[in-house]
């Protein structure tokens, strides 16, 4: 055995690398670590504690904490004691997680706001915007960006099981820590019903899980937002335009006469909003012919540059068709077993698609829509 004991600087320094899972904050920072005592025989103790008694990333806080612990030089071996935080400490966590204050808020509508908040919308169920929606996610999140998913389509969620989410969110007093798949941060109403239970809620109902999603989910330093907008026109496309007026629009279509119609009714509404809509996607544009290097056009041809052209009148500013996917079962397979097309093959040609919408729409800069100028007006004499 090694004569030197393992320095305590290195040991706090080591245990200052530890991210809680759901937080993504030093366990350190967040005032996890109650005590660290060094034996005779240079096996280092350590008390961890948790927010909840049923915190389900236990397992893994303990085994990211023995990896540091374990690795600092004269180290001989490490034992990990987990308890609960007190109601004391988790208002303490809760406030500094708040930046200093209690009250709720939601972040991504203040004005220093960073974060890119994207609505995916659509004019009718089953042209695939959810299917669009986790891709894009996925493909942001793989590039090295903080990403967040808000199932905002209530009555309709789908987004977990997409995502491949099957544990519930962890609550810290009144926060919310949203459970992450392929590094991205999921919150859905799915989350929170037993099995296949429908949702009957009236349109306050409907604007409350909204505001509740945006405010009291800690989503950390997001890059960007993506919100799953039921289909329509209805409460929670409206009530996302006010509660986060910088909000941005992205519209799904099929290239059918029946769903470009709705779909530029979903973009018009930005004119009632003031919201900017920054680009149309048509899916399940055309299916590669199995024989031969040609397209079948299944659902007709144009519908997408149609939306697209129609908006950029209405709205009068350019609204560009960012993308037309082709179909792909795959698509369909990865919504159903949770692994996005981004993740399972990002180099098929519908995952290169989306990935380059995913790249145009992280690069673009915030519009000043939304946002405070910082002047004040003042009297002419």
């Amino acid at each position: 055995m090694s004569a030197s004991r393992p320095s305590a600087d290195a040991i706090q320094a080591a245990l200052a690398t530890v991210l809680d899972p759901e937080i993504g904050r030093p366990i350190t920072e967040l005032d996890m670590v109650e005590s660290v005592r060094v034996t005779d025989d240079n096996t280092v103790e350590v008390v961890v504690l948790l927010t909840v008694a049923g915190c389900p990333m236990r397992e893994e806080i303990v085994a990211r904490v023995e990896r540091a612990v374990t690795a600092v030089p004269g180290v001989w071996g490490t034992r990990v004691r987990l308890e609960v935080m007190t109601a004391e400490q988790r208002t303490a966590l809760h406030t500094k997680l708040r930046g200093g204050t209690a009250t709720r808020a939601i972040p991504f509508a203040q004005p220093g706001s960073l974060t890119r908040v994207y609505g995916v919308a659509s004019g009718k169920g089953g042209v695939g915007k959810s299917s669009v929606t986790v891709n894009l996610a996925a493909s942001m999140a793989r590039s090295g960006l903080s990403v967040g998913v808000l199932d905002a389509d209530i009555y309709g969620h789908s987004i977990p099981r997409m995502l491949g989410v099957n544990r519930p969110p962890t609550q810290v007093e009144k926060m919310i820590m949203p459970p992450q798949a392929h590094g991205v941060k999921v919150i859905s109403t799915g989350m929170f019903t037993r099995g296949n239970q429908p949702v009957t809620w009236r349109g306050p109902m409907l604007h409350r899980a909204l505001e509740q999603f945006l405010s009291d989910v800690f989503w950390g330093d997001l890059d960007v937002l993506l919100l799953d907008l039921p289909p329509g026109t209805g409460d929670i496309a409206i009530s996302l335009a006010q509660l986060v007026p910088s909000s941005e629009l992205l519209v799904v279509t099929t290239p059918q006469l029946a769903a470009t119609e709705v779909a530029e009714r979903a973009g018009t509404v930005a004119v009632q909003t003031r919201q900017n809509v920054v680009g149309v996607v048509e899916n399940m544009a055309w299916l590669p012919c199995p024989h031969c290097d040609g397209r079948v056009d299944v659902f007709g041809s144009g519908g997408g540059i149609a939306v697209a052209e129609r908006l950029s009148r209405v709205l009068g500013h350019e609204v560009p068709l960012l993308a037309q996917v082709p179909i792909d079962v795959r698509l369909r397979e990865g919504g159903d077993n949770g692994v996005p097309l981004a993740i399972s093959d990002p180099d098929s040609e519908a995952g290169k698609i989306l990935r380059g919408v995913a790249e145009r729409l992280s690069s673009r800069s915030r519009g000043l829509a939304g946002r405070s100028l910082g002047l004040t007006p003042t009297r002419q004499r």
